[in-house]
């Protein structure tokens, strides 16, 4: 039985991890998450008694990571700043949690000797071409676009020094665009369905053309937790499930889904850099370590994240009105 520490692990994808731990091993977790605006405690509603527990605290808190990984054997970061429209409006608390956070977490892991596998974004080598056919892969040079995906690609080149320097049993992953439950109601796909859900009308960035390599959460979980068990150390994998889409295409699939026409959408004002295209070779991790996707097709996997929007207001309802009042202010 591992002692699993999970950074971030009241987030989006770090609660959904937590849960795909909990269903598939007998490990016992512990959520470290500062609870910032988009954590939300409900991510853990309903988990096995006993085996997980939540501590709030901050990753760049020395004392506090001290401690825990004292008591873990592995530790999986998924603890970071995100949002890259707000790393524009205020770039400071990215440089924190995404950096210090993630120094502070190599150091503690460097004095315990615990297991550290680190969770990132395709979105440190920038963007490729709209109608080219390339795809980011393990070399790919790092060339990001905004304050959040500096920080992170500054995260990543701190564990491969801690891994080269300090000899730290780490993995890297990088990860294509995540969708599914328990996502908050700021990113694309949860907003368009839950305009949908209250009444208002979609809205689409630019004019749309923009492509994403998307990947449902379930999967991104079970290729981190693959990972984590077999991954060489200083190895990087990408994980995408071949799914590239323009956010123009997703967002008329979630019309059709929702039964609304192909054009009950608004175009909104484009975000500063936003990124052209996004896309994942994940033959690495699919060859050595023999994990596969089980949503092999994004209308399947779009039907299943707004059915489960459509069954849980509860969760993001709180969030909807302040959100969207915080876009209005942008004209998006």
């Amino acid at each position: 039985m591992r002692q699993l520490l999970v950074t971030g692990g009241a987030g989006f994808i770090g609660s959904n991890f937590v849960r795909h731990v909990l269903a598939h091993t007998d490990d016992q977790v512990t959520v470290v998450d500062k609870m910032n605006y988009a954590a939300n405690a409900a991510s853990l509603d309903g988990l096995p008694v006993g085996r997980c527990r939540l501590v709030r605290g901050d990753v760049a808190d020395p004392a506090l990571v001290d401690r825990l990984l004292a008591d873990h054997d592995a530790v999986v970061h998924f603890a970071a700043e995100t949002h890259n429209d707000n790393s524009l409006a205020d770039p400071e608390p990215f440089l924190h949690s995404n950096i210090i956070g993630t120094y502070t977490l190599l150091e503690a892991a460097r004095r315990h000797g615990t297991r550290f596998h680190h969770i990132s974004t395709d979105e440190v080598y920038g963007d490729l071409p709209l109608d080219g056919t390339e795809r980011f892969t393990e070399h790919t040079p790092y060339n990001p676009s905004s304050p959040y995906s500096s920080t992170k690609a500054g995260s990543d080149l701190l564990v491969r020094a801690w891994v080269r320097s300090f000899g730290v049993n780490a993995t890297l992953s990088n990860c294509s665009n995540n969708y599914g439950p328990y996502q908050h109601v700021e990113k694309f796909i949860p907003r368009q369905i839950t305009n949908i859900l209250t009444g208002r009308r979609p809205k689409l960035y630019g004019d749309g053309r923009n492509v994403r390599d998307w990947i449902h959460v379930e999967d991104h979980s079970s290729a981190v937790l693959r990972i984590l068990d077999d991954g060489r150390p200083g190895e990087t994998y990408l994980i995408g499930a071949d799914s590239e889409r323009s956010n123009r295409e997703v967002l008329g699939i979630l019309l059709d889904l929702l039964g609304h026409g192909p054009d009950d959408f608004d175009l909104v004002v484009d975000r500063a850099g936003h990124d052209l295209r996004y896309a994942i070779d994940s033959s690495k991790l699919r060859g050595e370590l023999g994990w596969e996707p089980k949503f092999l097709s994004l209308e399947a996997g779009l039907a299943d994240t707004v059915e489960w929007y459509r069954d849980n207001p509860g969760f993001w309802s709180a969030a909807k009105e302040s959100t969207e009042l915080f876009y209005a202010g942008r004209g998006q």
